[in-house]
């Protein structure tokens, strides 16, 4: 009996043995994965790094580009185009103006009645229409006979003491924002589509004059007194109500600027010099590209396998469309290469922008304890189930990341500007007053993202020059803003009120 008795201590003892070697191998395994998965992470940290002093070196190339594109076409990978806006609000605007925004799917119709300095706004009324999917591939003239029929209706609901004096034309600003070769303030052709639509005969065409022929075919006397993108919409309506405005900036999808500057410093501009001696000028400056961006190998892939590689590096780096992607490429590496969310990689991982900012955003603003959101984001999104603490953590900090990198380079990009127009310095300790009106529901709803933007921007003008920088939220730019536009540059400026 002794000796089975010993033989069966032996068996159990050399069991737990087992048992307790591979326990300490699977942790050594655990930690090992752990290892590799915080080194990922840490070598993304650094490569991400913006130091003030990198910043600023963003911000002087910033400025080289913007000179390099005023001065010749194509001398720069910033378009600076001009926009052949010279007049921008300035509160007197008086009458009823309508607003035409096609952007996307839908479009809006806007119609606004100004009174002047002391009413401002009167009243504003909107209208949104879908375009059916078969007018985003047909032709030209289907198109905007569409449009022109659904302007048509929204200005058949004028009220009585709405409408414009007898023998004046409607005014309108027309938003497009598709790429135009803008060739006066009411006049542009069309460069290419985008988002979606494809109809090939309205390429080269005059879109002022495609809208006008479906206009004048119903009846409708209306007139395109200017043709301008979004962000030049937002520049306008934060002039109209802060003549303080120098520039607009766009933080959404997709990210632009724009700024008035000073007619005689655009050597590319060969026309007669505008009475305001000001233009303003749409940078296009997503595609703004740098040596001193800092860019990693998720932004290179990101990249590549975009459906337009090497254009719009910095857009890539800083908007909403991207953002969410980058945090989702990290995670893959991790997933891949230290199994950080456990022995398969999770396939949802592997769907490019599955992971949108809004989602991003919803997991870096997360303040519950066990970061609940967190957690239930990556299960919907990811399908990835029993997350520990410390892999949320992780998530979190990866979202801080990729959200600091755009936000403090977005301040870099703000400065560059801001040098450009010389207002980095105070002179004669004048303290002139210079607001950047921005709009985007990347600014608007990422809470951290302009935050860290504002208190970057503030870091490198220093105290006393930040004192004189101010941003504001301009709401709306691509509607009301167009038909502020319609009002600056009315065929009616100077005729005196009836």
């Amino acid at each position: 009996m002794g000796k089975v008795a010993v033989g069966a201590a032996v068996v159990c003892a050399a069991a737990v043995c087992a048992a307790a070697a591979l326990l300490v191998r699977h942790r050594m395994k655990s930690s090992g994965r752990w290892a590799r998965s915080m080194a990922i992470l840490k070598e993304f940290e650094e490569k991400c790094g913006t130091p003030t002093g990198k910043l600023r070196q963003v911000a002087d190339a910033m400025t080289v580009e913007m000179h390099a594109g005023l001065a010749s076409e194509g001398g720069s990978k910033l378009k600076m185009l001009i926009s052949y806006v010279d007049n921008l609000p300035t509160g007197d605007e008086n009458g009823l103006f309508y607003a035409l925004d096609l952007g996307g799917t839908n479009f809006r119709v806007l119609r606004v009645q100004l009174g002047g300095k002391d009413k401002r706004v009167v009243s504003q009324e909107f209208d949104e229409v879908s375009i059916p999917p078969h007018l985003m591939t047909r032709t030209s003239d289907a198109l905007f006979d569409f449009i022109a029929a659904a302007l048509a209706k929204f200005v058949n609901t004028e009220a009585e003491g709405c409408r414009p004096p007898p023998g004046r034309q409607r005014e309108l600003g027309f938003t497009f924002s598709f790429p135009v070769r803008q060739l006066s303030i009411a006049s542009g052709t069309l460069i290419k589509w985008t988002k979606g639509f494809n109809i090939e005969d309205a390429v080269g065409e005059d879109v002022v004059g495609e809208l006008t022929k479906a206009m004048e075919k119903i009846g409708l006397d209306m007139r395109v007194t200017a043709l301008v993108n979004d962000t030049i919409g937002t520049l306008a309506g934060g002039r109209y109500y802060n003549q303080d405005v120098i520039a607009a900036v766009i933080l959404g999808t997709g990210t632009n600027a724009a700024y008035i500057e000073r007619a005689h410093a655009i050597p590319k501009w060969h026309g007669l010099l505008p009475k305001s001696g000001e233009m303003v000028i749409n940078m296009e400056w997503g595609n703004f590209r740098s040596s001193h961006l800092p860019l990693t190998e998720y932004d290179q892939a990101l990249d590549t396998e975009s459906l337009n590689p090497g254009e719009q590096i910095f857009e890539k780096l800083i908007s909403g469309m991207y953002l969410g992607d980058i945090v989702r490429r990290v995670l893959l590496k991790m997933a891949e290469e230290a199994d950080f969310f456990g022995d398969t990689v999770p396939p949802k991982l592997r769907v490019p922008f599955v992971l949108r900012t809004p989602n991003m955003s919803a997991m870096h603003h997360d303040t519950s304890p066990d970061l609940k959101v967190v957690g239930s984001k990556l299960k919907d999104i990811l399908e990835i189930s029993n997350t520990s603490l410390k892999i949320r953590k992780t998530v979190v900090e990866i979202c801080d990341i990729v959200a600091t990198r755009g936000a403090r380079l977005a301040a870099a990009g703000i400065l560059g500007i801001i040098k450009k127009l010389g207002r980095d310095i105070l002179r004669d300790a004048e303290k002139q007053r210079s607001v950047i009106a921005l709009d985007g529901g990347l600014f608007e709803h990422y809470t951290k993202f302009s935050t860290c933007m504002e208190s970057t921007l503030k870091e490198l003008l220093g105290d006393e020059v930040a004192e004189t920088i101010v941003i504001i939220h301009s709401n709306d730019g691509s509607g009301i803003g167009a038909a502020l536009l319609a009002a600056s540059h009315s065929q009616y400026l100077g005729v005196e009120e009836l």
